[in-house]
């Protein structure tokens, strides 16, 4: 009976939290530190909608507050948003360049992490007309000319981190690497097709239209292996070895109690495990990296450490 009782207990204590959980995610509002159409503000949006479509949590609420890399919308989380357990943040790799390169005095150490939620793989494309027809055809003009035009996102971003790696791996100089930098996709593809520049990194989705029609050549892709339906070659096959994800999460503000973390955890769970969540994934052909809790909270700090490396092998931190 004794133990009858306690596992009783544990039940509706289960019970309870999971109750109060959802009742803590009534108004939830999801921080976009990016202007809108931006890969934070879509993941913001489709979470929006995922949770409100799945009866998760509603209403849900996205606000973006856009600049420096998301390291505006991070200041504002941190100062303005303390304690509060009914608000998120989208974040991702790319903040965590920008905290190191904008010298941020707001840190992703002074958040709570929640979970990681997808991937996008980075794919190195030259112009349509371009002489280079292969990885190996680019990285022997590259080293021969380590000035060659590189355009890409944002300096300190995924597609400079990229950049970086590639010409370390590959011996180039990589305080010759001349990374131009763009403030979005749009805007690099377009010194792409216009032959403004010798090759691009970007973010697989932004490209595959392109690459599609024709416009620009896959030369390589960071994913460890070739993806359905990509015939890209992977740099790892073609004797590179260079792996690398631009992943996207989520945040809760400092300040919160464990039992707070744990309700946002859970829903959110709950929002990955949904068919709203899986449609998503698959209309967006984003890549499923989920992890939560704990195991996120260890691979923040050690994706601090890599970004701090590579940055700084590139120059861009002391």
């Amino acid at each position: 009976m004794e133990n009858m009782r306690k596992v009783m207990g544990a039940v509706l204590l289960g019970l309870m939290l999971t109750g109060s959980a959802m009742a803590q995610m009534k108004g939830l509002t999801i921080i976009a530190p990016a202007a809108p159409g931006g890969g934070w503000d879509q993941t913001a949006r489709m979470m929006q909608q995922a949770l409100q479509q799945g009866g998760i949590a509603s209403p849900v609420k996205v606000m973006n507050v856009p600049g420096a890399g998301g390291t505006i919308g991070l200041a504002q989380f941190v100062n303005n948003d303390k304690a509060k357990p009914d608000v998120l943040m989208a974040m991702g790799l790319i903040m965590v360049g920008a905290v190191l390169t904008n010298k941020s005095p707001v840190t992703l150490a002074q958040i709570t992490p929640i979970a990681r939620l997808t991937g996008e793989y980075e794919v190195l494309v030259v112009p349509a007309a371009s002489p280079y027809k292969t990885l190996a055809d680019f990285m022997k003009a590259w080293k021969a000319n380590p000035g060659m035009a590189i355009a890409g996102g944002s300096a300190g971003g995924t597609d400079h981190m990229l950049a970086g790696l590639l010409a370390k791996a590959s011996g180039v100089d990589v305080n010759k690497v001349n990374y131009v930098p763009h403030s979005g996709g749009g805007e690099s593809i377009a010194s792409l097709i216009g032959n403004q520049v010798a090759a691009g990194i970007n973010g697989l989705g932004e490209l595959v239209p392109f690459i599609k029609s024709g416009k620009l050549r896959a030369l390589a892709i960071s994913s460890d292996k070739r993806l359905a339906g990509m015939d890209i070659p992977t740099f790892v096959e073609q004797k590179v070895n260079l792996t690398l994800a631009n992943w996207r999460g989520v945040v809760a503000p400092p300040g919160i109690s464990a039992q707070q973390k744990a309700a946002l955890v859970a829903t959110v769970d709950k929002m990955h495990q949904s068919q709203q969540w899986k449609d998503i994934l698959k209309k967006n052909d984003w890549i499923d990296l989920y992890q939560s809790g704990a195991p996120f909270d260890a691979y923040l700090k050690e994706e601090d450490k890599r970004a701090t490396e590579v940055l700084r092998s590139i120059g861009l931190v002391k």
